[in-house]
């Protein structure tokens, strides 16, 4: 299924994208797309019987914003340098162990919404992501088929970053990675039953028009299964919960001066193979 919340910020309701490319309102069958819902198996059976049997009435699109895909999320962990050729482009050694930090949940905005850049930035820089959502709780898990079991969903994520704050500025990288509006996601929780192999997907990223990014999660140095575990061993994922995969090659950062970070008018679009597209627009903060 492609889950998603469409409806003005603060306010959306969810809705299901259904094969034919049909918004189909899914406010009466159940109250909001989160870690409550991915968790429920009879809830998710209901809206599948619901879709197969055409009870669900469409929505008209028309004006229609598209807001994250997944909302009361509880926490994002971040994987960096988890692409062999992105490390290679920033010089650094692929690490032993996943690379682990975090985002606070209210960077999150939806797929097509502004991007601010930070007051007195000079390098905001783009990241096309897999995310990955959780849907069981996963605690000391041991293999990396575990893992992978425990996911409900992916969606596609921006993990956009700003490198001063993150290199520059002494601690961890959290500060470059925390600013306003810094994640897009969505436009859709695709669920995992449609994604066979999340090792199998294409990432690509366009500024201006220009592909900056183009990669595949086979490219990743920890799969997503693997992640999923190795995260569980240090921290308890709960359904709703997102871990953002890592990047592939083609970041600002990764290329030879001057580099073209992002700046205001500047529009940024991104996709990830059947997880659906994204486009935002930079602005100042």
């Amino acid at each position: 299924m492609k889950l998603l919340r469409v409806g003005t910020a603060g306010r959306e309701r969810p809705a299901l994208l259904d094969p034919e490319g049909t918004l189909r309102d899914l406010s009466g069958l159940v109250a909001d797309i989160d870690g409550t819902l991915l968790a429920d198996e009879d809830a998710l059976g209901r809206i599948r019987g619901a879709a197969a049997a055409g009870d669900l009435p469409a929505l008209d699109t028309t004006g229609l914003r598209t807001g994250p895909p997944l909302t009361r999320i509880g926490k994002i962990v971040c994987i960096g340098l988890n692409y062999h050729d992105h490390a290679r482009e920033t010089g650094a050694e692929p690490p032993a162990e996943p690379v682990v930090f975090f985002k606070a949940p209210d960077t999150v905005v939806g797929p097509d919404d502004t991007v601010l850049i930070p007051r007195g930035s000079l390098k905001t820089d783009w990241e096309v992501e897999l995310a990955v959502v959780i849907g069981r709780t996963a605690r000391y898990l041991e293999s990396a088929e575990e893992g992978l079991a425990h996911v409900a969903g992916y969606a596609v994520a921006h993990d956009v970053s700003e490198r001063e704050f993150q290199i520059e500025r002494g601690g961890t990288w959290d500060k470059g990675k925390n600013c306003e509006t810094f994640n897009p996601l969505g436009p859709w929780l695709v669920t995992a039953d449609e994604v066979p192999d999340p090792q199998n997907l294409s990432l690509r990223l366009w500024v201006n028009g220009e592909l900056k990014q183009d990669g595949t999660t086979a490219e990743q140095i920890f799969p997503v299964g693997e992640v999923v575990r190795y995260v569980s061993r240090f921290m308890t994922l709960y359904p709703g919960d997102v871990i953002n995969t890592g990047t592939p090659a083609g970041v600002a950062m990764g290329h030879p001066e001057p580099k073209p970070y992002l700046r205001a008018g500047d529009v940024v679009e991104l996709e990830v193979t059947g997880l659906g597209r994204q486009r935002q627009v930079l602005a100042r903060a």
